[in-house]
């Protein structure tokens, strides 16, 4: 074997190993950023109220129509298809109003918006003694809580199920009949 052989086998294996930590460091960033499967954020964008009713007399009540855009933020390099889901709006911890949130489709790297309209009455709290104190204040404070659960599909092939939650607290003004302080987590 002549000096010669010995150094292009050299340079040969110097190569074919630099070329593999070239690849090794391709896809550890592929695996670290476009693999990485996050759950998709779901937020109130706007809220309206569209009819607005109230009885401040033996037995305070409210009844309302709200029309709401909600935001389905999805960041992963895959859709998000997920399933029927139900919207909650509560008064103190109780459920005064409800919606069907129809099942549907994010694309990758996408925001989607969709309107709702809810229903909201006062009419199944049960001498609620707070609901006339807030409606004498002029602010009815409310929450509202949804859970999207569906899948995250990436190329085709790797499906993971993920859930986006909204909890949301705000206010409605009874004197201008508008949202405020809309705050989502």
């Amino acid at each position: 074997m002549s000096k010669g052989e010995g150094r292009s086998k050299r340079k040969c294996f110097t190569c074919i190993a630099a070329f593999i930590v070239f690849q090794t460091a391709i896809i550890l960033v592929f695996a670290l950023t476009v693999m990485k499967i996050r759950s998709p954020k779901v937020r109130f964008n706007a809220m309206v109220v569209e009819s607005f009713n109230s009885n401040n007399a033996t037995s305070p009540s409210i009844n309302m129509q709200l029309l709401t855009q909600i935001t389905v933020k999805n960041t992963n390099f895959g859709h998000f298809k997920y399933d029927n889901s139900t919207l909650s709006i509560l008064y103190n911890g109780m459920p005064v109003g409800e919606a069907v949130i129809p099942r549907g489709r994010t694309k990758a790297r996408k925001t989607q918006k969709f309107n709702i309209s809810v229903a909201v009455s006062t009419d199944r709290l049960s001498g609620d003694t707070n609901l006339g104190n807030d409606m004498n204040s002029g602010i009815l404070r409310l929450s509202s809580r949804a859970k999207l659960s569906g899948k995250v599909h990436l190329m085709k092939v790797i499906k993971k199920k993920k859930s986006g939650e909204m909890n949301c607290d705000w206010a409605i003004n009874l004197g201008t009949r508008q949202v405020q302080g809309l705050m989502c987590k």
